[in-house]
């Protein structure tokens, strides 16, 4: 299912962004945290919830352990349903510490065909949480699927076989060279170019992907038709403007 296409597109994003060095965060357990709760939310609300936990010295896995759960839920409050993403943070230092005996160290290194379904067996963790766990804070080349990705390549007119999570992420998955460092800065350019131009009403006038975008291609098709028709009704208006004038001066021209 390789598509070269894929790999264009992500030539045609760097050339316009540059690089992005996403994910953001001081070690893998703050990514980790991140991926947890930013779901449902904003990124700045994350960053105001991780600047709490800083703050009370609680951004590891043994002090956020040590965390009550109404103090856990009020430190990230501001990232929202704080309650269930408190939650969600307990029950992955749950699988931390029965699975990989409290050791994230030793997590990271697990190999992702047994690290991703344990990851999606912990409450709280759908595939787009467990592989953004896997490409940010343990580095593996998983291919990152979010609803930007999704909305941008549709556009574009580049779709897997089946609209399913695991079809989109074989598209990416087989069309590039599979390394983790590529994987990574390619998500973050679609992020942020969905956040920036591809929004819910695109922005296709200063998109780097028109020319290529069978949405933006289409847009400037109907707006080229629409500057023609409005060419040719003001044709059409000089045309009855010149009429009427002759009638005019053929009422008032002598006999």
């Amino acid at each position: 299912m390789s598509d070269p296409r894929v790999r264009d597109t992500y030539d045609r994003l760097a050339a316009r962004y540059g690089p992005r060095r996403w994910w953001p965060g001081d070690g893998p357990f703050e990514v980790i945290v991140g991926a947890i709760l930013t779901q449902r939310t904003a990124w700045a609300n994350v960053e105001k919830a991780l600047v709490n936990l800083k703050r009370a010295g609680a951004l590891s896995p043994s002090a956020t352990r040590a965390l009550s759960d109404d103090e856990l839920a009020e430190l990230i409050r501001p990232s929202g349903f704080y309650r269930s993403k408190a939650r969600k943070l307990r029950a992955f230092l749950d699988l931390l510490d029965e699975s990989f005996g409290g050791d994230l160290g030793r997590m990271l290194v697990a190999p992702g065909r047994e690290l991703r379904p344990a990851l999606l067996a912990t409450y709280g963790i759908g595939p787009e949480t467990a592989d953004a766990i896997l490409l940010y804070a343990a580095r593996q080349p998983v291919f990152v699927i979010d609803a930007y990705t999704r909305r941008t390549f549709s556009r574009l007119g580049i779709r897997p076989e089946r609209d399913t999570y695991d079809g989109w992420q074989r598209l990416f998955e087989e069309s590039l060279p599979r390394e983790a460092a590529l994987f990574g800065e390619y998500h973050a350019l679609i992020v942020g170019h969905a956040k920036d131009v591809c929004r819910a009403e695109p922005q296709c006038d200063r998109c780097a992907l028109t020319e290529v975008c069978e949405t933006g291609l289409g847009r400037h098709q109907v707006a080229g038709d629409e500057r023609v028709m409005d060419d040719a009704a003001g044709d059409d208006e000089e045309v009855e403007d010149f009429v009427i004038a002759e009638d005019a001066r053929e009422r008032v021209r002598p006999a």
